[in-house]
């Protein structure tokens, strides 16, 4: 089952595997399995993809949410305030992770080879379980450029990098935490034509939120670019969405968004209505592939979804709840 995740080629192949990997799932991982049997849900009884429990993303903080027997080969864990209990993804087959994130970003930038990376993530770097610097840091190997790597606080240095690479007409992928993008542009201006700046969100406490349009416009009158990239990833998820401008996002045929009904969490609304964000991310195999986020989002008639905010006011990651 886990060679079809990455050949899915219809939405009926999607819907065979969803199914299969919701009873994989429901056989073999025992938070998600009891999850099931409170609501009184058994694979039997589903037929259709909107059907299938999605696990309420909290339970990556209180419980081991795991579908394997396999050892553990690597424990993701996402940021938080000193104190506060952080999500744990436990991965125990960290090959769908690279495949999936490899085959993502070709699916929608083309060979990873082509470009440059720079990474601008200060506050990732500066603890141990990011899932995103593992995929970042794989992506500059694979880029097999000697010039591609990280930054931390020499944003002089990679200024100059940056606006040298560009003259030479070098495609350039600079993918940062917004606030650290925000340094750099305070400290250069830039008119750059080879290059993707993509935001991973997040000013962590160091800035003021912004909504993304404010964000954007700054950012991209600061590098001189049309469009503002973005990716949309979480610790407890093994694939990652891309917006390649407006905030709108598109999924790898491996992921699908689906809201909820604010009110009835169990509700899966039509394309079109704002609701709480459930995403499937097929590569989750060995955890848990249906989960319910706490973000509120809009998924459009052609299957791309925007990010609106959050249910709750902490952590609201450049969102504004207001526009609703």
């Amino acid at each position: 089952m886990q060679e079809d995740i990455f050949n899915i080629q219809s939405q009926e192949d999607f819907k065979q595997v969803a199914l299969a990997t919701f009873k994989h799932q429901f056989n073999n991982n025992r938070v998600y399995r009891s999850f099931c049997d409170l609501l009184y849900i058994h694979p039997s009884d589903v037929s259709k993809v909107d059907e299938i429990p999605f696990l309420p993303i909290q339970f990556f903080k209180s419980r081991k949410v795991i579908a394997s027997l396999d050892e553990v080969e690597e424990t993701f864990t996402s940021s938080g305030t000193t104190g506060s209990i952080t999500s744990k993804h436990f991965v125990t087959d960290i090959n769908l992770y690279k495949e999936s994130y490899l085959k993502g970003f070709a699916h929608f930038y083309g060979n990873i080879e082509d470009y440059v990376v720079l990474a601008l993530l200060p506050n990732y770097l500066e603890r141990k379980g990011s899932s995103l610097v593992f995929m970042v840091d794989d992506l500059i190997r694979k880029s097999n450029n000697s010039e591609s790597g990280f930054y931390l606080n020499n944003i002089k240095e990679l200024a100059e990098k940056l606006s040298e690479l560009d003259k030479k007409g070098q495609k350039v992928l600079l993918i940062g935490v917004s606030f650290a993008l925000l340094d750099l542009i305070e400290s250069q201006q830039f008119s750059l034509n080879n290059t993707i700046i993509m935001e991973t969100g997040g000013m962590k406490g160091r800035r003021k939120e912004l909504i993304r349009e404010e964000l954007h416009q700054l950012l991209e009158h600061g590098f001189g670019v049309d469009k503002i990239h973005s990716e949309f990833g979480m610790t407890e998820l093994l694939s990652q969405g891309y917006s390649k401008g407006n905030g709108v996002f598109k999924t790898p045929p491996w992921m699908k968004i689906l809201t909820r009904d604010t009110e009835d969490a169990l509700t899966i609304q039509p394309n079109g209505k704002t609701g709480g964000i459930n995403v499937i991310d097929l590569a989750n195999y060995n955890s848990c592939s249906f989960i319910a986020t706490q973000d509120l989002g809009k998924v459009h008639q052609d299957n791309t979804f925007e990010i609106i905010g959050r249910f709750d006011n902490s952590d609201i990651r450049g969102c504004n709840l207001m526009v609703l």
